[in-house]
């Protein structure tokens, strides 16, 4: 059994390497993630396998700035990050605040800038309202971290979360099923790796498969890869939508 599941994992390592050297020729550029929560549903699905490009948000010299297409995150981008609570988990969130903004909501409607946001991305599963999620920034609720309290006693100005320099306000689509700044705090400008570019492989499995590491998960891979493969997920671009 052990045996069997080694050759379907160096399987499945050796699938996805040669599918990253294939398309971009090296690994400098582009990073590989899996997706293993459904907190960016529907933008992203559990057993998403993104192609992220760590080229757009890298630090910028006098003369590559030149030549290069960096650029600054963006509202409305989708981010890859090193989660601050702890940096060797990635995680994947679409920027709602830049430095300087000014974020509220009202009855899970983001304001930013006192502007109430459009935001056809985000899918709302639960029809309750929680006091501190869906009207934020309030009286913390749940399990809120250490670095979102500090967050909101030191950034919080007439009712408005103000995002600090070299920091970033990140949310996820499925708003009532992500844990994000709402909960951890701002993601620091040195934590964020890139943007996801493609899907280059969608399988479909839950997040407790994604999560560990189990021969039984890389057995169902190798049984079902032609019946459980998301087929019309299969190099899909992931776009950002820019927030005004």
């Amino acid at each position: 059994m052990k045996k069997f599941a080694d050759s379907a994992r160096d399987f499945i390592h050796e699938w996805s390497l040669n599918i990253l050297i294939l398309l971009f020729g090296t690994t400098t550029l582009v990073q590989a993630f899996i997706v293993p929560t459904g907190s960016m549903e529907s933008t992203v699905l559990i057993g998403d396998h993104l192609l992220v490009d760590k080229l757009s948000y890298a630090p910028a010299d006098p003369i590559t700035r030149h030549l290069l297409p960096y650029t600054e995150p963006k509202r409305g981008d989708v981010i890859v990050f090193r989660y601050p609570m702890d940096i060797r988990q990635n995680f994947v969130k679409r920027v709602i605040g830049v430095p300087g903004d000014h974020i509220h909501i009202v009855d899970k409607v983001v304001y930013v800038n006192g502007k109430a946001l459009t935001e056809p991305y985000t899918q709302h599963i639960d029809p309750r309202f929680e006091p501190y999620r869906d009207n934020f920034p309030s009286q913390p609720y749940g399990p809120v971290a250490d670095r979102a309290q500090e967050m909101l006693a030191n950034h919080v100005q007439n009712g408005e979360l103000v995002v600090p320099p070299e920091s970033y306000f990140a949310m996820g689509d499925n708003r009532e099923n992500s844990l994000d700044s709402r909960y951890w705090g701002f993601v620091p400008r040195e934590n964020i790796i890139g943007k996801p570019l493609v899907i280059f492989w969608s399988f479909d499995a839950p997040t407790e498969e994604w999560a560990g590491d189990s021969g039984n998960h890389y057995m169902d891979v190798v049984r079902n890869f032609f019946t459980k493969t998301r087929w019309n997920r299969t190099l899909k671009l992931v776009r950002g939508i820019p927030i005004e």
